[in-house]
C-alpha cells in the first residue's frame, strides 16, 4: 500500500531521516490501475517465505517448496523443526514443486518433473529475491519466532496507563504480562446502585484476560487458548464512591515453552489494597494473548474473552484509567501468606 499511497500524493519517499539512512521502501504500485481495471500488473514477481515453508511467483508460474513436507506426518517432521544446511540442500533438490498458475490457477498439476529447466529458474528467482529481502537464512523455527525481541515505537516502560474511550489498542504495542508479575489498577467512581462492565480486557476469545465489575462483585478471568477459565470472583461487593479496584498476578512457577504453557501464577483482586479474593492460574499463555484482538479500557469489544457477558460491555461508573505494571511490584498481604503457608501444613 505504501508505494501506491507515494506515488498517488506525488511524494518521493526520504532517503534518511534525522540523519539516519533509510531501507527503501518494498513493493509495488498500484496507482495506475486505480483508473484503469484493466491494466497490465506490474508486479511480476513476488517471493514468500514463513517458518521454512517457501513461494516464488513469476510471470504466471508458482513454485512452492513445502515444510517440513505436504503434511507434518508425511513429512516425518514437527512444527518448528530446524532446516540445517544439509537438509536445505535436500529440499532444494527434491520438494519443489511447479505449477502454471496462468493456465492451472488451482495448482492441480505439478510440472516439476516434466519442466525441470523452469523449476531450476524458478528456485534460482527465490533465492535472489531472498536475498534482496534480508529472508536469509531460512529461519524454520515455529512457536520460539513469536518470542524474539521486536523494534517498538516506544522506549521499554514499566507502566501503562489506558483510558475509556479511546481505540483498541494491539496486544504487541502494550505491555507484556506473560511470564512475569504485574497488575492492574482501575481508579474509578461507582455510582448509587452500584456499576458494571469491563474496566480492562486484553485478547479475545482465542485467549485473552478481562478484569471487570458484574452483579456488584469484581472479577477476573483468564482464557487459556480458548479451552481453559480461570475466573475469581470478590467475596464482598465493589462499594459506591471512589476507590482502586486492583488485580494481581504473582509467578509461583517456570513456563514450559515448548509444550504451550506459560508461567503459572495465583490472581489476587484488592478493593482499595485490601485482599477480597483469589485464584491459581496454572496455566497461561506463553508467548501471545492470541492472534486477535487488542487492550481495550472501559469494554471488552469484539469477540469478548468469554461468554459471560455480551459485548461491548462497556463500564457504567465513570472509570478515570486503568493502569498495567509490569515493574514486579505487589501488594505484600503477610495474613494471606501465612494462612496460605498453614494451609498446606
Amino acid at each position: 500500500m505504501m508505494p501506491t499511497v507515494l506515488e498517488a500524493l506525488g511524494i518521493e519517499a526520504p532517503t534518511s531521516i534525522k540523519g539516519v539512512t533509510q531501507s527503501p521502501i518494498e513493493g509495488h504500485s498500484f496507482a495506475h490501475a486505480l483508473d484503469d481495471a484493466n491494466a497490465p500488473s506490474k508486479h511480476i514477481t513476488q517471493y514468500f517465505e514463513m517458518m521454512g515453508h517457501r513461494s516464488i511467483y513469476h510471470d504466471g508460474w508458482r513454485a512452492v517448496c513445502p515444510w517440513p513436507g505436504t503434511s507434518f506426518k508425511e513429512g516425518g517432521a514437527f512444527f518448528g523443526a530446524p532446516i540445517d544446511k544439509d537438509k536445505l540442500t535436500e529440499l532444494d533438490a527434491k520438494n519443489w514443486e511447479l505449477y502454471h498458475v496462468e493456465k492451472d490457477f488451482a495448482e492441480n498439476h505439478n510440472l516439476a518433473a516434466e519442466n525441470r529447466g523452469k523449476l531450476i529458474e524458478m528456485i534460482a528467482t527465490w533465492y535472489v529475491e531472498a536475498g534482496k529481502y534480508n529472508v536469509l537464512p531460512v529461519d524454520s523455527r515455529g512457536t520460539l519466532r513469536f518470542a524474539d525481541e521486536r523494534p517498538q515505537i516506544a522506549v521499554a516502560r514499566t507502566s501503562y496507563t489506558y483510558y475509556p474511550g479511546t481505540q483498541m489498542v494491539p496486544v504487541d504495542a502494550g505491555p507484556s504480562v506473560l511470564n512475569r508479575p504485574h497488575s492492574i489498577t482501575a481508579d474509578v467512581e461507582i455510582p448509587k446502585g452500584g456499576a458494571e462492565g469491563a474496566l480492562l480486557a486484553a485478547g479475545d476469545v482465542q485467549g485473552g484476560y478481562s478484569f471487570y465489575v458484574q452483579g456488584g462483585k469484581l472479577h477476573y478471568v483468564y482464557n487459556y487458548v480458548g479451552t481453559q477459565f480461570y475466573h475469581v470472583e470478590s467475596n464482598v461487593a465493589v462499594p459506591e464512591g471512589h476507590h482502586k479496584l486492583r488485580f494481581e498476578f504473582e509467578v509461583t512457577g517456570k513456563p514450559d515453552i515448548g509444550k504451550g504453557k506459560g508461567a503459572p501464577g495465583r490472581g489476587q483482586l484488592y478493593i482499595d489494597g485490601k485482599l477480597v479474593g483469589q485464584v491459581d492460574i496454572p496455566l497461561t499463555m506463553p508467548l501471545s494473548l492470541g492472534l486477535g484482538g487488542g487492550i481495550v479500557c472501559g469494554a471488552d469489544t469484539g469477540s469478548p474473552v468469554w461468554d459471560k457477558y455480551e459485548p461491548p460491555f462497556k463500564f457504567t461508573g465513570t472509570l478515570y484509567g486503568a493502569t498495567v505494571d509490569v515493574s514486579g511490584e505487589l501488594i505484600q498481604d503477610k495474613e494471606a501468606e501465612l494462612r496460605a503457608i498453614m494451609a498446606r501444613q
